[in-house]
């Protein structure tokens, strides 16, 4: 790759990013431009301009993308109600989309030959940094450092780093991995790469833990119009005072910890610890409206489509016309998804307290159990007769079978 004058560089000020600066410059004698993603991760931006000047970029930007990631890539996966293997919540894969887009487009707006990213070798994220530039342009050259340098460990970069210089916020006496945006904090690594270990106390940032929860419950009410959230305790924000304010009140009560052991799409599995508070609100508030306003056949095909919208979304292809194509289904699901849903937070817990709906397929006169006027349970006779015919035409064959053979 000599003939690369021009990088664009994915920037968190963290680890990684924070030595590919000289070393890509070192490497390539090339120009190296930082792009910095304000994703909600509520870190102040500003040391991470003058850090990654002082580290040799030439220039860095800093976008702003809060309220496009919740809008454009949270609500759809959201109203897809996908979860990967039944805990991750997607918070990481979702966001990598919308930085690389970031990436491209800055890219092209400085001529840039190649962009380049912090994520290992090992991991998922080089996936779906290089898969979304793939999607959007084809021509860049993509950088790996962490596939292609001597550095093999953590420890390795920390000594990098303090060579050249370069102030980090990871130590060697707490080398978490950690990924922040608005809708949640991952750890990996260190104590965590045990799967018998439980997770130190001091690894939670965002929530609360349920020991230390309130002793009391907290009542919370969100409102949502086609499947999107809009409203908390009948108040309408926006989707990032919205996010922000689930966050609080999940993060108090001690809502929203994953520990869990997830295949990766490299073939390996690892274990990570998620903070989700918010994101946990919202998803259980969204399947209880939908159990309000789904028909079953709808519910039950949209559950299958949920396994799958995950699996692309972790996978990286979120460019991908399958994802693309899904979207339009669940779209159509979601028109009748508007009411509110009441929940209970209990130390670490959430719990249903009512919901409401225009759009409510809950018919009281149907199943009461008390007098009613509008259901025959004479009709269920037939009803079965029907549904369990083939179950009846096989038990005759096997009965006739059976005599044919003694």
């Amino acid at each position: 790759m000599s003939d690369i004058k021009k990088v664009v560089l994915a920037y968190s000020g963290g680890l990684d990013t924070s030595v590919i600066i000289p070393w890509l410059k070192e490497t390539y004698n090339c120009e190296v431009i930082a792009m910095c993603a304000d994703v909600g991760q509520g870190d102040e931006l500003e040391p991470v301009r003058e850090k990654a000047l002082k580290s040799g970029a030439s220039k860095i930007y800093i976008e702003d993308l809060t309220k496009p990631f919740l809008e454009e890539y949270v609500w759809p996966t959201l109203k897809a109600g996908a979860v990967y293997e039944g805990k991750y919540l997607l918070g990481t894969s979702f966001a990598r989309p919308i930085i690389a887009k970031a990436l491209v487009e800055i890219a092209e707006k400085e001529g840039a030959d190649a962009i380049a990213h912090g994520a290992t070798g090992k991991g998922n994220d080089q996936v779906r940094f290089e898969l979304t530039v793939k999607a959007l342009a084809p021509h860049l050259k993509i950088i790996a450092p962490w596939r292609l340098w001597d550095i093999r460990s953590r420890e390795d970069a920390i000594d990098y780093a303090e060579k050249h210089g370069i102030p980090v916020p990871v130590t060697k006496k707490r080398p978490y991995s950690m990924d922040r945006n608005i809708w949640h904090l991952s750890h990996e690594g260190a104590d965590l790469e045990f799967p018998s270990n439980e997770p130190l106390e001091d690894v939670y940032m965002v929530t609360t833990t349920p020991e230390k929860a309130p002793d009391k419950a907290t009542y919370v009410e969100v409102e949502f119009e086609k499947g999107i959230p809009v409203a908390v305790d009948g108040e309408r924000m926006d989707s990032v005072a919205l996010l922000t304010r689930l966050n609080e009140l999940g993060a108090q009560n001690g809502i929203g910890i994953t520990d869990i052991v997830e295949n990766r799409l490299v073939g390996m599995k690892s274990r990570g610890v998620y903070e989700n508070p918010g994101g946990s609100i919202l998803y259980y508030a969204h399947r209880e409206l939908e159990y309000l306003t789904l028909d079953r056949a709808t519910m039950h095909y949209k559950e299958q489509v949920a396994v799958r919208y995950a699996e692309l979304v972790y996978d990286g292809m979120w460019f991908s016309p399958l994802r693309e194509a899904l979207d339009a289904f669940v779209d159509s699901t979601q028109q009748n998804v508007t009411g509110s849903v009441r929940l209970k937070l209990y130390k670490g817990n959430i719990m249903s307290a009512g919901s409401k709906s225009p759009y409510s397929l809950y018919h009281e006169g149907f199943v009461t159990f008390g007098r009613d006027e509008v259901y025959n349970q004479a009709d269920a006779e037939g009803f079965i007769n029907l549904f369990g015919l083939p179950l009846k035409v096989r038990a005759l064959m096997q009965k006739e079978a059976k005599k044919t053979n003694e």
